[in-house]
């Protein structure tokens, strides 16, 4: 199956491959070829091509076909270079966004995307 990943800035994979891991919003989920067609958000994480190209991922969308998923990242880069400086913006945003948040279900939101920055930070190291 195909899968692309692409960013605002740059086209960062687009490949053949057998299987994709996506940090999905709803939980991580395996994509593989004849995959039911949907869309879903994706939270901050890792993509993980084949088990072994991995690019993080700090939200976006991903279009999954039968055919493949293309995965558009509001911001990604490969794994190698992600660091924890990076990362420490996005949690910066994300805990800007918390703090004006208004409503329960905003606020909820905002609290996860936080909590997930903070658990990709772990990863990372």
């Amino acid at each position: 199956m195909r899968i692309d990943i692409v960013t605002p800035e740059r086209q960062l994979a687009s490949t053949e491959a057998a299987n994709v891991q996506i940090p999905a919003s709803e939980g991580d989920m395996t994509v593989m070829d004849n995959h039911a067609p949907m869309v879903t958000t994706l939270r901050p994480g890792v993509v993980t091509i084949d088990g072994g190209d991995a690019y993080v991922v700090t939200g976006g969308f991903a279009e999954i076909s039968p055919a493949g998923a293309s995965i558009l990242a509001e911001r990604a880069v490969p794994r190698a270079e992600a660091t924890r400086e990076m990362l420490t913006v996005v949690l910066h945003d994300a805990k800007a966004a918390m703090d004006i948040a208004t409503g329960d279900i905003e606020s909820a939101a905002a609290r996860l995307r936080v909590n997930d920055v903070e658990e990709l930070i772990k990863h990372i190291g």
